[in-house]
């Protein structure tokens, strides 16, 4: 044997079809319209993302992370963010495939809009998550701007276009845009009525803005959404980046935040100094219109936490098939068996819930999901969607760095190094558990919105409990106990939050993969039994044949 031959090792994770080898994101759903050239287009953004060149993107991406240029060769402020080009290729990619229009297609009549994009943005968010921020952001913002309709019609062709163009022009000038926003300051976080940024009257629906802000998301947008007070009134701002002469609008890029992980996106702190802004609605109703945004946000949290996942057990399931230990493949061991079996079906789970919730979106119709209320959207779809999704956020986006964490350690030394890709995954994991709203801000959001929309609930049990089958009606006595019990004492709203959600989860499992896997995570998970680790499945599951159909060899 060479002295630098290697042996026993899985080889590198590349060459696979991230759609073709997921049987969840190819099943068609109950009432989904068959379309095969959707089908096809899966199919080959699979496998694009899960070749050699995608995958490198992702990598450099995050290694060279962006940086912030203050001032130009001759002193002039520009702020300008410098991404390195492989940031720039998955910006091109997230954009053609509409990662950031799905709402402007759906609100034209688009069929299956959020649905095609839930899938495209799993497999996405297996090359690389920080290029969905901006994404997520453009296409969220697209429904708090159609609640000011002259405002929408001015911007629709542009948030339509499926051109990523990375210049730094005025916006009339561009041939496809990205938003973003900036809401929360220090003093306040997610309390947004804490907000001490301060806009004036100047002409019509114009408005001078100033102020700062803690987190601004997409810092390198061409325009952003901005909470600022009219007087002591909240109230919503579009702000470009630009002026029309492609001068600083005003708004200053104090540092670039140093973050545990999602290098590859920017976000920034802002100094905002004499921003011209136009109000996006009435004045006073500033949180009321950001809260158009909150449940595609809140949905990109779960398909994000679900890709984070998929990546990540996929390469522990690849790693075991390659890799010999004690006299055979380490995916033959049980105990093996039993730990990937177990992530898997959390895994699995996940994904089912938040395609059933994107098919669920498409439903409520062309209006925006925050326009309920207003009688613009169906209020049912709508209302029940309010319920599911903030339970979805809180449940699936607290997984991802328990099951990174035991990906890794399935790889064993390798998973802890930059080169398998499992490091770059776990520093990612806690994010979207924090990204809008953290798990106490959501469990109090779901407690509220069982209150405001009790026939909503009731209508979701009986969808649960029709899903779940014979396990359907205890869990229903179950989840409606605890609604009981979390409307007078909020101390009960995170364990409601998860079993809400894992119910909701079970019962799309159930109608999307055999019935040994749904079994297996129904009898696991809403039993009530304490789970501290992964590999505890036991009681005679087939966990063998749990990972083999869910990650074909």
């Amino acid at each position: 044997m060479g002295e630098n031959q290697v042996h026993n090792q899985s080889g590198p994770y590349q060459g696979m079809n991230l759609a073709e080898g997921d049987p969840l994101l190819m099943a068609e759903l109950d009432g989904e319209v068959r379309d095969d050239s959707a089908r096809d287009d899966l199919l080959a953004v699979g496998a694009d993302a899960g070749a050699l060149p995608a995958q490198e993107m992702g990598r450099v991406a995050n290694e060279l992370a962006p940086s912030l240029q203050q001032y130009d060769a001759f002193g002039e402020r520009v702020d300008r963010i410098v991404y390195h080009p492989a940031y720039h290729a998955l910006m091109r990619r997230g954009m053609d495939a509409g990662l950031h229009c799905a709402a402007v297609a759906r609100q034209q009549g688009a069929r299956q809009a959020n649905l095609q994009r839930a899938r495209r943005f799993m497999i996405a968010g297996q090359v690389d998550a920080g290029h969905l921020c901006p994404l997520t952001m453009t296409n969220a913002a697209a429904e708090v701007l159609a609640l000011d309709v002259p405002l929408y019609e001015a911007w629709q062709p542009a948030l339509a276009s499926r051109i990523y163009d990375q210049r730094s022009l005025p916006v009339p000038y561009k041939q496809g845009v990205t938003l973003g926003m900036g809401l929360t300051e220090r003093q306040g976080g997610s309390d947004l009525r804490q907000i001490e940024s301060k806009a004036q009257r100047s002409v019509g629906d114009s408005y001078i803005l100033n102020g700062h802000k803690w987190f601004l998301s997409a810092p390198a947008s061409d325009a952003f959404l901005i909470l600022a007070k009219v007087g002591d009134q909240v109230s919503c701002f579009l702000v470009p980046r630009l002026r029309e002469d492609g001068s600083n609008n005003g708004l200053r890029l104090v540092r670039l935040k140093n973050k545990l992980g999602n290098h590859s996106n920017a976000s920034a702190e802002l100094e905002i100094l004499g921003a011209h802004g136009q109000l996006v609605g009435d004045v006073g109703r500033g949180i009321k219109s950001i809260m158009a945004m909150v449940t595609p946000t809140r949905l990109d949290c779960v398909l994000g936490a679900a890709a984070t996942m998929r990546a990540a057990v996929a390469r522990a399931v690849f790693h075991c098939r390659g890799r010999m230990s004690f006299g055979r493949k380490l995916v033959a061991q049980p105990l093996m068996q039993e730990v990937l079996g177990d992530m898997a079906l959390d895994v699995a789970a996940v994904q089912a819930a938040a395609i059933h919730l994107a098919q669920d979106m498409d439903s409520v119709g062309g209006a925006t999901l925050g326009a309920a209320s207003q009688g613009r959207a169906k209020p049912a779809a709508a209302a029940r969607l309010r319920i599911l999704i903030p339970a979805m956020k809180y449940w699936a986006c607290k997984l991802p760095v328990a099951v990174v964490g035991e990906a890794l350690e399935c790889l064993g030394g390798n998973g802890y190094v930059e080169e398998h890709g499992l490091a770059r995954l776990y520093r990612e994991a806690p994010l979207n558990g924090i990204w809008e709203g953290s798990g106490n801000v959501i469990a109090l959001d779901l407690v509220r919105a069982l209150a405001q929309e009790p026939e909503a609930f009731k209508s979701v049990l009986e969808g649960i409990g029709a899903g779940l089958g014979k396990a359907g009606p205890v869990s229903v006595a179950a989840l409606r106990a605890l609604a009981e019990q979390a409307s007078g004492d909020e101390r009960a709203a995170r364990l409601l939050a998860e079993q809400l959600a894992m119910s909701f989860a079970g019962a799309c499992l159930r109608r999307m993969t055999p019935d040994f896997i749904a079994d297996a995570f129904c009898r696991s998970r809403l039993g009530g039994q304490w789970r501290g680790s992964y590999g505890m499945l036991a009681g005679g599951f087939d966990s063998r044949g749990i990972v083999d159909w869910l990650y074909p060899p």
